[in-house]
């Protein structure tokens, strides 16, 4: 498939989710994504905050994975950026689904680097 593009940035917005505040399970959901989507994991670094909530970032050969969350809103962005259109990102998508069982979710799709 051609993407025209040098990459997709795809925003993910989850609504009404759960396990936002659990550093550990954001960290796993992360690696499972990556590695559902058939990215190549290089680290994650995941940085909890005082009041429950947390950011997490997954470095990927393809580009990178990341998740804020605001467990008192019950809301989470989740951004992932590649540069493969090899990757699946609705495979992504559905582990997010699975770990976070978020009522809404709204997804955007960025083409980067598209030519002048």
């Amino acid at each position: 498939m051609a993407m025209n593009a040098l990459g997709r940035h795809f925003l993910v917005e989850l609504w009404e989710a759960k396990n936002l505040d659990q550093p550990q399970i954001v960290e796993e959901a992360l690696i499972e994504a990556v590695r559902a989507s058939g990215g190549t994991l290089l680290d994650t670094k995941i940085v909890p905050f005082p009041n429950g909530a947390c950011s997490g970032v997954a470095v990927i050969a393809e580009s990178h994975m990341s998740i804020h969350t605001w467990p008192e809103f019950g809301y989470a962005a989740v951004d992932l950026f590649t540069c493969s259109s090899a990757m699946d990102p609705d495979a992504g998508l559905d582990v997010m689904k699975k770990y976070f069982e978020p009522g809404q979710i709204q997804v955007v799709e960025v083409k980067r680097g598209l030519s002048p």
